[in-house]
């Protein structure tokens, strides 16, 4: 039995909501925590918060699906998988350039670690990518038409909205980051 949406609409949508975030916080620092461990030379602490902030994150996945806070329905679904490809391409591109950022500030170490965040955000673009490429059922997939999409783009994470904005609900937000609808801009 899916547990999606479940709290979404009731008295404990807000509390879901704030502990999927607290988790997501907590898978980041943990992360963080494993990361100054590794400083100490502590491998095997390192790896102990690394499977704390795991399980943190997959907590923060279960209440945003316990909110609805994705989408379900097939069609919003495959437009989300096929943003996301969007987006993490471009986050390469933002990333890379923090990377030559911190270089510039004689940083090389963290230059070379987000230089391979960077390319690990192009994976993610090519696999979303793939993924939708290969899974998403023909009924969703892009087809040719003489009357052009319009596209609208997030200004703070640069998802790509296509279709109509004005017809999403008034709570509509971006899928990735949460911008508000009214933030969108027509590309």
């Amino acid at each position: 039995m899916s547990v999606y949406g479940q709290t979404k609409g009731t008295k404990l949508e807000k509390q879901v909501a704030a502990l999927a975030t607290g988790e997501a916080m907590g898978g980041m620092m943990y992360y963080a925590m494993a990361r100054i461990a590794q400083d100490y030379g502590l491998p095997e602490v390192a790896k102990e918060f690394i499977g704390l902030g795991n399980q943190e994150v997959n907590h923060a996945g279960f209440y945003a699906t316990l909110n609805g806070k994705y989408p379900k329905d097939e069609k919003a679904f495959w437009a989300l998988v096929k943003g996301l490809s969007k987006v993490e391409f471009k986050g390469e591109e933002s990333i890379n350039a923090l990377a030559a950022a911190l270089r510039a500030e004689g940083l090389g170490e963290a230059a070379d670690s987000v230089e391979y965040f960077a390319l690990q955000e192009r994976h993610h673009g090519v696999k979303t990518r793939d993924i939708y490429e290969k899974y998403a059922p023909a009924s969703v997939r892009e087809t040719k038409s003489d009357a052009p999409k319009k596209t609208y783009v997030c200004p703070i994470c640069g998802y790509e909205h296509e279709g109509e904005i004005s017809e999403e609900p008034g709570d509509y937000v971006c899928p990735i980051c949460g911008c508000k609808k009214s933030a969108f801009k027509e590309i």
